[in-house]
């Protein structure tokens, strides 16, 4: 992350976690011509976060980056706080630890038995690789993925 995002990083975290909600990810990026400050924020409970939460920390985090001196964001940007979707990224510690039993989606750098994406259980994870339950048809097959070739994981949804 840029020194920017660590700084706002540092900031409203405090802010989530006093609500009882979870920091996700944050970004600062610049598309077409215009700067957007992304921040992703969940909460632990059946559903995820609602609407008039993500209101409400929206306008808790706004306040406290206009309040911010120097102001580490001088040029305009658009500010947006959302969930990170059903399907989000694993990136964290803790986004691997809720990620253990669910149904993820793998894509590779290179291909493994033919194949460079991968849908299927995360069975168990380590420094080192991944365990990945996949079903072929009718059976299921376990699958070690060195996590070296692993270039995205995330959530997905199994139909």
């Amino acid at each position: 992350m840029s020194k920017i995002t660590d700084l706002i990083r540092s900031e409203i975290e405090p802010i989530i976690d006093q609500r009882g909600d979870e920091f996700v990810d944050i970004e600062y990026v610049k598309e077409k011509g215009q700067n957007y400050l992304r921040i992703y924020v969940d909460k632990d409970q059946l559903g995820g976060i609602d609407i008039n939460e993500i209101a409400y920390l929206s306008e808790l985090v706004s306040e406290k980056l206009d309040s911010l001196d120097p102001d580490p964001l001088p040029d305009p940007y658009v500010l947006g706080l959302s969930s990170p979707g059903a399907e989000h990224p694993i990136k964290s510690a803790k986004d691997w630890t809720k990620a253990r039993g669910e149904y993820v989606h793998v894509g590779l750098y290179q291909k493994i038995d033919g194949k460079k994406i991968y849908e299927g259980t995360l069975k168990s994870y380590s420094d080192e690789e991944i365990e990945l339950e996949i079903k072929i048809k009718t059976r299921r097959k376990t699958l070690n993925i060195p996590r070296k070739l692993i270039a995205n994981i995330r959530f997905a949804i199994e139909f």
